[in-house]
């Protein structure tokens, strides 16, 4: 890919990625009538006797807020509510080319915890789901865990468990690639903030026992007893009662799990790490060891970044769209962890299916197949969508929180009709 330029950054941003069109024709007085004033009066009773009916009467089905307070924006910190504004549009922009979902943008100016759950309680009504974004830690686990409690439809901080979904896809392809298995591998986390912490806990439920997972901070370890930076989830992974360095710590571990910041591995550090060792550094935009840097350093190691210019990008794009288009299509009144693990295991399991032609031309690619260069699809491979929304709706009519039934081989027909997926 080719280097851009800040100027064509801007260029590309002016007046903003996202817009809103009507649905539905807007070319006579007969449409103006039942668009709005009479006639929308009786889709205003019919939600008045059944709130279900908002998602038959409006867009509710199909719409999404993406909503910040700009705390924790990419890699950049606290920058603001309305600086977040241009990622929030993006999310949307991702949001509609690939799951067909609308989007309304909420960047929402406050540091208070309090104020913020009250605002997104107030105006959940107009939506189908909320996504939460960039918002820091600890904060944002309070925010989600409280909003999931308040409300009746699914909210989803996407900076937590979009990551986690698509990194325990890629983990259960690499552990499969290298012979070894969840249940016996060491894994050391860089970086204990909200996907950090998210990631560990959904490793957990995939099957990594919670005693092989080593998280570091820029304290270093996290341990018992510790005083600096801790929280109530960060404790929950607090591993003996001693300080211990990032380095030490990677000492003899099979998988390397990079949620921090850049340049922090290097390739001594690597070299005291297991056999055919996985080094997962995905910290945006640079990562904590460069790419070739730690192929070189570790030949035998399956390599994973953030970044779409080398091979297995870990990236949440893989994940919210349709987790989302899963969701809303059952009426789904929560993302649970049934549907995060079915996320997972789909994913998983397309990277095993050979990659069609249109997604080689994408990326410019001879050839891919699965192996220690291609354990997560591609973010542009359109099957995706008939992979995971799929996964997710079952899942959530399997444990309970579909509030509309579906036939799932009909479901995925229609998904390939509507988005012309071959």
């Amino acid at each position: 890919m080719n280097k851009i330029t800040p100027e064509e950054v801007l260029a590309y941003h002016q007046g903003g990625k996202i817009s809103v069109e009507p649905s539905k024709p807007l070319t006579t007085q007969r449409d103006l009538s039942m668009a709005y004033t009479p006639g929308v009066a009786i889709p205003v009773l019919e939600i008045e006797k059944d709130p279900q009916a908002a998602y038959l009467y409006t867009d509710r089905a199909n719409l999404v807020a993406v909503i910040s307070n700009g705390t924790a924006i990419l890699g950049l910190g606290d920058r603001g509510a309305l600086a977040s504004k241009p990622v929030m549009e993006g999310k949307g922009v991702l949001f509609k080319k690939f799951a067909g979902i609308d989007v309304f943008d909420i960047e929402v100016d406050t540091h208070d915890t309090e104020e913020l759950i009250q605002i997104v309680r107030g105006i959940a009504l107009t939506f189908g789901g909320i996504n939460l974004e960039d918002i820091k830690s600890p904060e944002c686990f309070e925010i989600e865990q409280r909003l999931i409690d308040m409300l009746d439809i699914p909210v989803f901080h996407d900076d937590q468990h979009g990551t986690a979904i698509i990194l325990g896809a890629a983990l259960t392809n690499a552990l499969e690639i290298v012979g070894k298995k969840m249940e016996n591998v060491k894994v050391v986390f860089s970086g204990a903030g909200a996907a950090g912490i998210s990631c560990a806990r959904h490793l957990v439920k995939m099957g990594v026992p919670r005693g092989n997972i080593w998280m570091c901070d820029i304290h270093g370890l996290v341990y018992q007893g510790r005083k600096e930076l801790m929280f109530p989830e960060k404790d929950a992974f607090a591993r003996g009662d001693q300080p211990a360095s990032l380095a030490r710590v990677l000492e003899g571990a099979d998988v390397f799990i990079g949620l921090s910041a850049a340049n922090i591995l290097t390739a001594d550090m690597l070299a005291k790490m297991s056999s055919d060792p996985i080094i997962f550094a995905m910290a945006n935009p640079d990562p904590e060891i460069p790419y070739d840097l730690a192929r070189a350093a570790r030949p035998d190691a399956i390599v994973a970044t953030g970044r779409s210019d080398y091979p297995n990008q870990i990236n949440n794009v893989l994940g919210f769209p349709f987790i989302f288009r899963g969701a809303l299509d059952v009426h789904a009144s929560a993302i649970n962890d049934e549907m995060k693990l079915a996320a997972s295991h789909a994913l998983a399991a397309l990277a095993r299916e050979a990659v069609p032609a249109k997604v080689l031309k994408a990326y410019e690619l001879d050839h891919l197949e699965f192996g220690r260069d291609y354990i997560v699809p591609k973010p542009l491979d359109p099957r995706v969508c008939l992979w995971e929304a799929p996964a997710i709706a079952g899942a959530a009519m399997r444990s309970g929180v579909a509030r509309k039934t579906i036939d799932l081989d009909q479901y995925r027909r229609s998904l390939s009709e509507k988005f012309h997926i071959g």
